[in-house]
């Protein structure tokens, strides 16, 4: 009886020495970690963290992880996003700095000196998984920073049928669509998508101009596309045009005036603006049908060039660099 009581008396004594021993392991383990990670911190090279998604400021590249992975992070984005509110119109364009004579105003709907002929404006905040933010580099790494690019679509319904799909949760990459600016028949201008974001507005697509071909992959399975460097304008469709045939009576010249404005605005070459039937590498779509040309080129003509609607996003690195 007493050896078996000194037996049990060592086993205990050397178990607490092996507890023990475990605990302070770990612990030093852990305050490595840490001092690794404030190490980290400390390193001038290290990659920035993503941006903020209602932010300005460029994603680095797409997530080539798996769907499930890209899908919380989109429900994450959105969850955020819902969380910040809504945008104001600072986000879709910037007014320009320009003195107006006493007691003039430039509100949309009127003329003045300064700011000429202002459509009417409005926001409509679309949901977050219709759209995305853009890329530096492309999925493989390659830089995708690409001079940006008009294309013109137009809505084959009423407006508010395509601002309240553009509103709908999309949780299928195959449901996702946006445009950053839509155009009603009455002529007003309604933001969609800040014009640093990605609008989802072409699929399959490829821009071929003085460069040769243009387009960027962001998604794993899905073919390239201009969407990373394009600015997605669609016109309102005529009631007679909520078909699949190839014409329709047109648009307004309340349309194209406001659509002539709001191109101005971006400050965009005219070899740079094209149609969504011109990129579609589905052979798929045909829009807009019915566009004159001519009418849309001799009114943007007459509009002075600015850059009140940035199309391109911040550079992390850059802004990083800037001065307090």
């Amino acid at each position: 009886m007493h050896m078996n009581r000194k037996l049990f008396s060592t086993i205990i004594a050397v178990v607490l020495c092996l507890t023990t021993f475990v605990f302070v392991i770990n612990t030093s383990r852990s305050q490595l970690t840490v001092a690794q990670s404030v190490d980290t911190l400390r390193q001038p090279n290290t990659p920035l963290a993503k941006p903020d998604p209602a932010s300005t400021t460029c994603a680095l590249q797409p997530d080539r992880g798996s769907v499930q992975a890209r899908t919380q992070a989109m429900l994450k984005r959105r969850a955020q996003l819902l969380a910040s509110g809504s945008f104001d119109r600072s986000r879709f364009r910037q007014e320009p700095k320009l003195a107006l004579p006493t007691g003039d105003k430039a509100t949309p709907g009127t003329t003045s000196p300064a700011f000429g002929d202002v459509p009417r404006e409005q926001i409509a905040f679309v949901d977050p998984t219709n759209y995305g933010d853009r890329f530096l580099n492309d999925i493989n790494g390659k830089p995708a920073n690409l001079e940006p690019l008009i294309v013109l679509h137009e809505t084959v319904g009423s407006a508010s049928s395509a601002i309240g799909m553009f509103q709908t949760f999309h949780r299928s990459d195959d449901d996702q669509v946006s445009y950053h600016t839509l155009v009603k028949r009455d002529g007003t201008l309604v933001y969609l998508v800040p014009p640093d974001k990605r609008a989802f507005g072409a699929g399959n697509s490829v821009f071929v101009g003085a460069n040769g071909d243009e387009t960027v992959k962001t998604h794993p399975t899905f073919p390239g596309s201009v969407n990373n460097f394009a600015y997605h304008i669609s016109l309102e469709t005529p009631y007679d045009g909520n078909h699949n045939g190839y014409t329709h009576s047109g648009y307004t010249q309340a349309q194209y005036k406001s659509l002539a404005w709001l191109v101005a605005k971006t400050g965009v070459a005219d070899e740079r603006i094209t149609t969504h039937k011109a990129v579609d590498r589905s052979r798929s779509r045909i829009d807009p049908r019915s566009f004159s040309n001519p009418t849309f080129f001799s009114l943007l003509r007459a509009q002075p060039k600015t850059a009140e609607i940035a199309i391109r996003c911040t550079n992390p690195f850059q802004a990083s660099a800037q001065p307090q």
